[in-house]
């Protein structure tokens, strides 16, 4: 299947011939758009490393992290933040206590040295000013971009926190090996900013995520702080005037402004009620709606909700049951400028429910003499037999930027690789039959380049490290047509989930299986095929 285009992608050009090449094994492709590199801001001294004036575990985590490296490196380096309110939340004093991480609360300006502003963006109402001009400042966020006149910026909304990025940023120096506290004060930065790892969407948080070995003691301790008899108040009362659907079975709940966290637990308690079938909470927060999706049925994958709720304004993901997202209140105010929070969250899980054409590739009953015959132009694609990554009969786990995909190895099954990095199985006698061997190099146009776990081990790569070249043969032909609104299919690969279109993409069957329908992003099917 191929899948959602991603901002900002990267080319990889991937030689055969170069398979043992160090420089074609990097951790992952996200790595290579990265820009900026910690051992070139040793020149700068001295630092001070600033969070946004509320300081959550992800903006702790992400500045002690930093800390840590430049104190390594012999940096004169301070961790602090400013504003009027000091942080008195339960979980978070214990991390700062238990953790030995020297966050300090200023009030006056920095006008020497380095400044890098973390899980914030200099200039943005949610960070006070430290110094009066943006010259020699260096801004490390997750969120969406608002300030872009810092030349020194490294922004990447799709991770899930602002944690992971600096944890790419820390792999990147060999030299540097992250100790005990830092990678536990990771993992909580990871825990909190995804709802205790539920709305975890991107790969790269993920691969954190398997990296690190925090103290799971400790990580239970906070998580047991977490919520005050206040929020438990503010659970109650938001759940007294929730919105609901009868006819789809969804729910809308406002929550006055609280704690992110809250917005899980709520939502957690929302989905058990038995008139509900998925549910939407939210609040306002510093510029913006932070929001928790919860789904108990096939046909509504809570992280392909999120996305489509933050669709042009924000973005969003997790699994398929709970996932969430965040809403810029620039970018809202652009789109619907008259319209509150819970006007829009109302209006886009509405569209959700009622804007779908929903296909079951086992099932559907297209009109095929609507559809024009297509054929695979000579791209260089790639291709990995199960049995080349592992045993037979073993369960093989692909990471890539839409999710993980589970496969058992087979001789009868091979894994593709498409263009921006997706991958799908298919079985080897279609495969034989539509694709011919090539030593032609591959080409992605990826921001990630897929990883395979072996779940027998602990053992993980890039797939391309075992990848070889194929051009799809002129011998097969497909039947495509433009989806004209947005399109669920469920395929014959993945009974338990479907891939998810918008306006424009194809819908594709094999002329020679009518059971094999799937979707091809509208932007890459010209570059793909051809008329038969």
């Amino acid at each position: 299947m191929i899948k959602k285009t991603k901002a900002a992608p990267t080319i990889v050009v991937f030689h055969l011939s170069e398979q043992t090449s160090s420089e074609v094994r990097r951790a992952n492709c996200m790595k290579e758009s990265i820009k900026l590199k910690l051992p070139t801001l040793l020149n700068d001294s001295p630092i001070v490393i600033q969070c946004h004036d509320t300081p959550d575990a992800d903006a702790i985590a992400s500045g002690f992290a930093l800390y840590d490296y430049f104190l390594s490196k012999g940096k004169s380096v301070t961790l602090v933040y400013s504003g009027p309110n000091t942080i008195d939340k339960p979980n978070l004093l214990l991390m700062i206590n238990a953790l030995d991480i020297p966050l300090q609360q200023v009030a006056h300006e920095h006008n020497e040295g380095l400044l890098i502003t973390v899980d914030c963006q200099f200039g943005a109402g949610n960070v006070s000013p430290l110094r009066g001009t943006p010259d020699n400042v260096v801004i490390i966020d997750h969120h969406r971009q608002e300030i872009f006149d810092i030349p020194r910026s490294e922004i990447h909304p799709k991770l899930g926190c602002c944690a992971t990025l600096v944890w790419t940023l820390l792999s990147e120096d060999k030299s540097y090996a992250i100790p005990a506290n830092v990678e536990t004060a990771l993992y909580y930065g990871l825990l909190t900013d995804t709802n205790n790892l539920s709305e975890i969407g991107h790969p790269s948080d993920k691969d954190m995520l398997d990296s690190l070995a925090p103290d799971l003691s400790l990580i239970n301790r906070m998580k047991s702080a977490n919520i005050t008899l206040a929020d438990m108040e503010t659970a109650g009362l938001a759940l007294l005037r929730t919105s609901h659907n009868a006819a789809f079975n969804y729910s809308v709940t406002a929550v006055k402004p609280c704690d992110p966290n809250i917005l899980g637990f709520i939502s957690d308690l929302a989905i058990q009620v038995d008139a509900v079938s998925s549910c939407v909470v939210f609040n306002t927060i510093n510029q913006g709606i932070k929001f928790s999706v919860r789904s108990c049925i096939q046909d509504v994958m809570a992280n392909e909700m999120a996305a489509f709720i933050a669709a042009d304004v924000g973005s969003g993901g997790g699994h398929v049951s709970k996932a969430g997202g965040f809403i810029a209140e620039s970018a809202l105010r652009l789109k619907e400028p008259t319209l509150s929070a819970e006007a829009f969250l109302l209006k886009r899980v509405h569209q959700y429910f009622t804007g779908f054409d929903i296909i079951n590739s086992r099932s559907h009953n297209l009109d095929t003499e609507a559809m024009s015959r297509y054929q695979k132009r000579p791209v260089t694609l790639g291709y990995v037999p199960t049995l080349a990554l592992a045993e037979l009969g073993s369960e093989i786990r692909v990471r890539t930027l839409e999710g993980d995909v589970n496969i058992l190895a087979s001789d009868d099954v091979y894994i593709m690789i498409g263009i921006q990095g997706e991958v799908y199985p298919i079985e080897r006698a279609v495969f034989d039959a539509s694709y011919d061997t090539t030593d032609a190099p591959i080409t992605l146009i990826a921001e990630y380049i897929p990883r395979v776990y072996l779940n027998a081990s602990e053992q993980n790569f890039e797939i391309l490290e075992r990848a070889m070249g194929c051009i799809a043969n002129s011998r097969v032909c497909v039947l495509a047509t433009p989806t004209e609104k947005p399109t669920k299919v469920f395929t014959k690969w993945h009974d338990a989930g479907y891939f998810a279109g918008q306006p424009g993409d194809y819908l594709v069957m094999k002329e020679s299986d009518p059971n094999d329908v799937y979707l091809v992003k509208g932007d890459i099917f010209d570059r793909l095929y051809e008329a038969c």
